[in-house]
């Protein structure tokens, strides 16, 4: 089966590729097919950052800079980007990058098999807040270097690294130039013959028809799981359908009750249109996982994977949000957590695809927190996800929605204590009886990141939690300390 032409825009220059499979990665790209050895292979699962890069997208009359991780990234998702590695930041003359110098000056690399990964997520930093004059924070740094792991522990160098770029004698990109070449590559012919490997139409259309007529198709979107199938269970699939190129699931919208998520807008993206509504989620957004993984992975493909430690689904339920399902018999709608059958299965038909999530804005009297559990404060996968949703009006509870994550073959919403709170008395005796039905609400299993009584316990602990904030208790939680200092 012949494979799609694949170009992008790396070093000034269109680069033009025929012939690359559908499952090769990004990294593979780089460093096997291009020599391109800078950007290194660390975990090989997203992890680590040390295979860091940063992609250029025109969005509107400008480039949006993402740092990604190239290892999980499949090499045709960035046709029609501009590319850089760590081997692209110099200047022709030698001399260094502000992100460079600053990483020179500060000392900020020992063993220096992670630095070219910092170097990258420290580049997109730079071209997103530094070259639009906005400052760049201590806790922003730590943010946007939340997917990169050091092991030799040289983070606080690193950091002062991050703030004294910003202090550097200026370099800028010749945006306009770049954007003239994207240009260019978008006018090429790209067809979406039904004998190309690697499919990535642009309309809601031409996706429905090729998924009903492709139903053995490999559905990606970010590949943040997907990779890792490919990586770590070397699995390969002749036919990939990619959907991050549909217009209409790259959009986000909202009226006066709802806020609608394509399922192709990225998880930065998504958390940060939640977030207008919610600032609370704000912290919870960033745990997420590192930056990296929000800026590839999307929260359609969060979602309709359905894994039970999966964190939007947790808080979607809390939300009460409706999907959407499409395909080219038509749309349909239901609750996100009727979506779930069972472990990674779910209630959609070989040619549908799930093409929007609907979340209700919030309502006066809402009390909302989500709580994420897991072994490392970033970049790590939660032992536990509870979210929990209450309408509190004259101290009484009137409408109670919880979502939980890690306790069952699916995400769940937690009926039974829901009901326990439900037209009861805001006090801590109703916090106390919704804590111990939670604990018998659920029997989760024991694995690697925490065992069964463990989890069980926790899921009470964190409704006494939830209470205690709601009461006004501050220095409850990490997010309440500051890096700054540090």
């Amino acid at each position: 089966m012949p494979h799609p032409e694949l170009s992008f825009v790396h070093r000034g220059q269109i680069i033009h590729l025929r012939e690359v499979p559908p499952t090769r990665t990004l990294l593979q790209l780089l460093r096997d097919d291009l020599g391109i050895n800078a950007t290194k292979e660390g975990c090989n699962e997203g992890d680590c950052g040390a295979c860091t890069v940063v992609i250029g997208e025109q969005r509107g009359d400008h480039l949006h800079y993402s740092a990604v991780n190239s290892c999980i990234r499949l090499a045709h998702s960035i046709h029609g980007m501009a590319l850089w590695t760590a081997q692209d930041l110099s200047a022709a003359d030698g001399s260094l990058h502000p992100v460079q110098q600053a990483l020179l000056n500060q000392h900020a690399s020992q063993c220096g098999f992670c630095t070219p990964g910092f170097a990258m997520s420290l580049f997109g930093l730079y071209q997103n807040q530094v070259c639009q004059g906005k400052p760049v924070s201590r806790e922003g740094a730590q943010e946007a270097l939340s997917g990169n792991l050091c092991r030799c522990t040289g983070y606080r160098p690193i950091l002062d690294a991050a703030q004294q770029m910003q202090t550097l004698p200026r370099v800028t990109l010749d945006e306009a130039e770049i954007l003239s070449k994207l240009e260019h590559i978008s006018l090429i012919p790209k067809g979406l013959e039904a004998d190309l490997s690697y499919k990535s139409p642009t309309t809601l259309a031409e996706l429905l028809a090729l998924r009903a007529a492709h139903p053995q198709a490999q559905i990606v979107a970010g590949c943040t799981d997907v990779g890792l199938w490919i990586n770590k269970l070397h699995k390969d699939f002749a036919e990939v359908l990619d959907v991050t190129r549909v217009a209409e699931l790259r959009q986000i919208s909202t009226d006066d009750t709802h806020l609608r998520i394509g399922a192709a807008v990225t998880l930065t993206d998504a958390f940060a249109a939640l977030a207008q509504d919610r600032p609370a989620l704000v912290t919870f957004a960033n745990r997420f996982a590192g930056a990296p993984v929000r800026n590839s992975g999307t929260l359609g493909g969060n979602v309709a994977n359905g894994s039970p430690i999966g964190d939007s689904m947790p808080l979607l339920i809390a939300l009460q949000a409706r999907v959407q399902l499409a395909s080219v018999r038509g749309s349909r709608e239901l609750a996100l957590e009727a979506l779930y059958t069972g472990y990674r299965q779910n209630v959609m038909a070989s040619d549908e695809l799930l093409t929007q999530i609907i979340v209700p804005k919030p309502e006066p009297d809402e009390l909302l927190r989500v709580y994420k559990i897991s072994k490392r404060q970033e970049d790590d996968i939660s032992a536990v996800c509870f979210a929990v949703r209450l309408q509190v009006q004259n101290g009484v509870v009137t409408q109670a929605s919880i979502g939980v994550g890690g306790v069952a073959a699916t995400p769940v919403r937690a009926v039974q204590t829901e009901v326990t709170l439900t037209g009861q008395a805001w006090t801590e005796a109703t916090v106390e009886a919704a804590a111990a039905a939670l604990r018998q609400e659920f029997q989760p299993i024991s694995d690697m990141r925490a065992s069964s009584d463990y989890r069980r316990q926790v899921l009470g602990n964190l409704m006494q939690r939830f209470w205690l904030e709601s009461q006004g208790q501050t220095l409850v939680t990490l997010a309440d300390l500051t890096l700054e200092g540090l």
